[in-house]
């Protein structure tokens, strides 16, 4: 697999292998025997060099059995290079670093071979923790207790063990050859996987235990790879901006460009960065269960089985969908909901208020126990064999969603004085990010009624993150600069967030001049008059 990497980074890789022939000692040369690798890295451009008490004698013992022809493994740390291996003399072992995205939901791993600079695998697991909390606030109220803290961590190093046994042994290669691990996740999941308390996170001041971590080993958390590779957790800004989105900074490249961007992760919560290579001002709020497909009825996260695109004919009011994987639909994910909640108003089946027109007469529009609805996909096309019906309530739901997601950008662009129009890029990040429709979500006055060439679906910015971090060390002082350029706006106790919410609750908005291109439909409108996205899927 290729990566695809900016052209700005450096090929300087995290951890560095380097072939040594050493001169023999002898009564000409009577050098110590550290003192001589010692001195053959220094000259290779390694130092200072920092080696582990506990390690010493053990590679001073390699040294003697291969004779003084080794080849040592050092990895960058912030006060030099640490020595991880002393071995045989080897010119093409691999050299091995794992990129990991700690997310609520997914934990996603990348097995990267530092030398060819290529993607080796990729494997993503759902997170284990979701038995112990669906959510990340049920999660970190469980760990209140150091037990469960230690159940909460024990679980993520198993996961971890067992996706990353499973890329190596598919690879026949061996597990000692891994010597570095990058590892990116929101602060309550960061905390999670180091054993810390997060419960102050939930509750006022929301106050982190640490923001920044020291620089653990492999061994120090019991992951399955070289005892000796350097774990690096990205830092955290704020008690909801974490590390993931550092990283998803780098990859988006905002930190170094000119132009006025914003980028936007929608996970559990919506987290928002905007700025350029001068300033940059972030935020978290909760708006992303909904929008990733977690809390209406038949809503699910996007993989196979979930509608993720659907367009609905304006005089029938007839769907049609795509399913992920080709198969029958079991539910309903977030790009699917955006697509359903806009083609839904477009048609005229939802009022601006978000309520179903039951009057209109249409087989599709039906009313269940929870209230009116709207049948997606009959049961004989369901995996289930149920109706996939998207109820008014489900609507309601989704809409408060969609309207923190607008409340968020709107109250941080106007908090430094810009207005949207001054926006050159909106990135959107994560799978979301690559399935959403712009158009569709400005429709429902989610995103801003923008040009579309301005949205950018990157994908997983936190796992590219932690890639580029792993193959171009100076990104550690790149880090570092990022978090202290951020400003860091709290916005549970934003007053101003609360009060531009209701206004936001409609379709698209209470304030129509906010979305000048989107058509308004009458309320008892069956007819379609010009709407790009008439008929079936293309």
């Amino acid at each position: 697999m290729t990566l695809e990497l900016p052209d700005w980074m450096e090929e300087r890789p995290w951890v560095e292998t380097v072939s040594l022939e050493l001169p023999l000692p002898g009564l000409h040369d009577n050098t110590a025997d550290w003192d001589r690798l010692e001195r053959a890295l220094e000259q290779g451009g390694f130092s200072p060099v920092l080696v582990s008490p506990r390690c010493l004698s053990g590679f001073i013992a390699s040294l003697r059995a291969e004779r003084f022809r080794v080849s040592a493994v050092l990895g960058q740390t912030p006060w030099g290079w640490e020595l991880i291996e002393v071995g045989p003399y080897e010119h093409d072992a691999p050299v091995l670093g794992l990129a990991v995205d700690l997310g609520t939901s997914q934990l996603v791993f990348y097995l990267v071979d530092l030398r060819s600079r290529r993607l080796l695998s990729r494997i993503s697991a759902p997170n284990p923790q979701i038995p112990l909390g669906e959510d990340i606030l049920q999660r970190i109220l469980f760990a209140r207790h150091q037990e469960n803290r230690t159940t909460l961590q024990r679980s993520l190093i198993t996961a971890f063990n067992r996706s990353v046994g499973q890329m190596i042994e598919e690879r026949d290669l061996p597990p000692s050859r891994v010597f570095a691990v990058a590892v990116c996740g929101n602060p309550a999941m960061s905390h999670f996987f180091l054993g810390l308390d997060p419960s102050n996170l939930c509750k006022e001041p929301y106050i982190p235990s640490a923001n920044r971590f020291p620089l653990h080993h492999a061994a120090d958390l019991d992951l399955d790879i070289h005892p000796r590779a350097p774990v690096y957790v990205f830092p955290n800004v704020g008690s909801y901006f974490g590390g993931d989105l550092l990283a998803g900074i780098l990859a988006a490249g905002i930190h170094r460009s000119e132009d006025l961007s914003i980028l936007v992760d929608v996970g559990t919560n919506a987290e928002v960065v905007l700025g350029n290579r001068d300033w940059l001002i972030a935020c978290a709020g909760a708006a992303g269960p909904a929008l990733e497909g977690g809390v209406v009825e038949r809503g699910m996260m996007a993989s196979p089985g979930a509608i993720d695109r659907v367009r609905i004919d304006g005089r029938t009011w007839e769907p049609s969908f795509h399913v992920l994987g080709d198969g029958k639909p079991r539910g309903i994910c977030g790009s699917g909901l955006i697509d359903l909640v806009a083609e839904m108003f477009r048609a005229g089946i939802l009022t601006i208020q978000g309520k179903i027109n039951v009057q209109a007469g249409s087989p599709r529009v039906i009313v269940t126990d929870d209230g009116p609805a709207y049948i997606v996909a009959h049961r004989e096309e369901t995996e289930d064999g149920r109706d996939l019906v998207v109820t008014e309530v489900d609507v309601g739901i989704f809409l408060k969603s969609k309207a923190a997601m607008y409340t968020i950008l709107n109250v941080i662009t106007r908090k430094v004085g810009v207005t949207f129009q001054d926006l050159k890029h909106f990135y959107v990040a994560g799978a979301f990010g690559n399935r959403i429709d712009p158009e569709m979500a400005i429709r429902i006055g989610m995103l801003p009624d923008l040009p579309p060439d301005t949205f950018h679906g990157l994908g997983n910015t936190a796992g590219k993150g932690a890639v580029m971090l792993l193959l171009d060390r100076s990104l550690f002082g790149r880090i570092e600069e990022i978090r202290k350029r951020i400003t860091y706006v709290e916005l549970n106790v934003n007053l101003e967030l609360m009060n531009e919410f209701r206004g936001a609750l409609f379709l698209p908005h209470t304030d129509p001049r906010l979305f000048p291109s989107v058509r308004i439909p009458q309320r008892d409108c069956r007819t379609d008059e010009s709407g790009p996205f008439h008929g079936a899927l293309p």
